[in-house]
């Protein structure tokens, strides 16, 4: 993200008081254990605060060994509060901090437009983050960073989509999206084809929250929509018109039903759109602060 972008959002009112006293006991109680070596190599458990995301701790810790993957405290550089993040430190090099993952269906996504600004689900299992905690740890000083996202297929199957240059703006645009460069195996579903396929520079939407382009309808295979939303089982997205991509969609696989689901509609085999199983978005430095 370009570092003359202002900041609007006040990353320091992301959690309460009383918030930020069960971190600061979290932190204490964990300080005796903090040496001893974590067998588990996803520890449910967070560790004390190391850096401003999971690459500044993945560097950190790069200096006497490896740090495992699992549960921090992070506090972004310009935040005023420390939260609990996924840090995946065994993917392409490691420092990913993860912002969405599906798994099994054991959470559901079909959610308002306070959860996903919120955060959902467990970090240890199925969550999203939360649009506000995503802001401020892209919204740093002097960086950038990519966006990958990571799909399996429902026959195990699996690709990719990265994009460098991956920001969001603040609430007071419902966090518009931009994504820079695309590679990968999956295609870039997030542009598609067509011009009103493009999710790009496109704000957030949930059924509450409708900022899609579907003014005041539009057509999709033939259907009128009102609500790319609604169209799309009441889950959040950046929805235009209504676009390829929609991580959060119903987990068809476990919940048994014949629906779009998890969609990235570029990932094709035999012009047939792979039915997905799991899916993650993780985001990585691309550039790093001056002073450090």
């Amino acid at each position: 993200m370009p570092s003359s972008m202002p900041g609007t959002l006040d990353c320091g009112l992301l959690t309460t008081v009383n918030k930020v006293s069960e971190l600061t006991n979290k932190v204490l109680l964990l300080n005796a254990e903090v040496l001893k070596k974590h067998a588990d190599p996803f520890p449910h458990r967070p560790f004390q605060t190391h850096g401003f995301d999971c690459t500044d701790i993945k560097d950190h810790f790069g200096t006497n060994s490896k740090a495992p993957s699992g549960i921090y405290i992070i506090q972004p550089e310009g935040s005023h509060f420390p939260f609990e993040a996924f840090c995946d430190m065994d993917y392409r090099g490691g420092g990913w901090t993860v912002l969405q993952k599906r798994i099994d269906g054991t959470i559901d996504f079909q959610r308002t437009w306070p959860d996903y600004m919120d955060g959902f689900g467990e970090l240890s299992g199925e969550f999203w983050l939360g649009l506000q905690k995503t802001f401020c740890v892209l919204n740093q000083k002097n960086t950038s960073f990519m966006l990958n996202i990571a799909l399996e297929a429902e026959d195990g199957s699996s690709a990719y989509a990265t994009y460098d240059n991956f920001w969001i703006e603040d609430e007071k645009t419902s966090f518009i999206m931009h994504v820079g460069r695309y590679f990968g195996t999956a295609g870039d579903a997030i542009r598609g084809s067509r011009k009103e396929d493009n999710q790009n520079a496109i704000p957030f939407s949930t059924y509450d929250m409708d900022n899609d382009n579907c003014y005041p309808s539009c057509s999709v295979n033939g259907t009128k929509v009102t609500s790319c939303s609604q169209h799309k089982s009441r889950s959040g997205w950046w929805f235009s018109q209504c676009g390829l991509a929609n991580l959060n969609g119903v987990h068809r696989v476990t919940r048994g039903v014949d629906i779009s689901g998890i969609q990235w509609d570029t990932w094709m085999d035999n012009n047939t759109t792979i039915k997905i199983k799991s899916a993650s978005m993780k985001i990585k430095r691309t550039h790093y602060p001056f002073f450090k």
